[in-house]
């Protein structure tokens, strides 16, 4: 099962006891600006209340790790100095080696509180390289691939985990855990990204391309 709110995680988490969640898979704000309008001019993607502005407080981590067994968050190297030092880390590396463009991320990092060590991840994504999802359309500008949250659950979840996403974005990491059978919920505030997450999963369910 998986169900979704339209509503601000941080309002939402506070409803729920301790470790509510097996294991929530985060990919907050980095606050780094909206980079993807250097890119692109902002073409691509709808105009929203979306901005990346501004990081996630140290009061959004807590909580997190109360309402979860476990974490994996996206963007460690913006928030070590609130997530710590740690060899248990993922990188994700989206095999762009060869592309010279230097306004693309090569990888991605994020942190995780299971102690695997540090853990390497081969998925293609870099502009319009899209492995799998290649010829289908990005409705976020921070989308990450499906395949990368079904290879997270593969490796960091177990069968009949409770998963949570409080920054749900594209709703990748929904698509993932409803192919694996996991049971899900995602927080999403912006209404028009909520929207547009719940028409690609029920064009997922009937078998469509968004």
């Amino acid at each position: 099962m998986t169900f979704t709110y339209n509503i601000g995680c941080m309002e939402y988490m506070r409803r729920l006891p301790d470790k509510h969640f097996n294991l929530a898979i985060a990919d907050p704000p980095y606050g780094i600006g909206a980079d993807w309008k250097k890119r692109n001019k902002g073409k691509a993607f709808a105009e929203t209340t979306y901005r990346n502005s501004e990081r996630p407080t140290a009061e959004y981590f807590a909580e997190l790790r109360r309402v979860s067994e476990h974490q994996i968050i996206w963007g460690w190297n913006y928030f070590a100095d609130i997530l710590g030092n740690t060899n248990y880390l993922i990188v994700w590396d989206k095999m762009s080696a060869n592309n010279k463009a230097f306004h693309y991320s090569k990888c991605e990092i994020a942190y995780t509180d299971i102690h695997i060590p540090c853990n390497i991840v081969h998925i293609e994504w870099d502009g319009y390289r899209m492995g799998a999802e290649r010829m289908t359309k990005k409705i976020h500008p921070h989308q990450k691939p499906i395949a990368l949250y079904m290879w997270l659950l593969e490796n960091y979840a177990h069968p009949g985990d409770r998963i949570f996403d409080p920054n749900l974005g594209s709703g990748a990491s929904r698509i993932a855990a409803w192919r694996m059978g996991f049971s899900f919920v995602g927080c999403e505030i912006d209404p028009i990204y909520f929207d547009l997450q719940e028409r690609r999963f029920m064009n997922e369910l009937r078998g469509l391309k968004q």
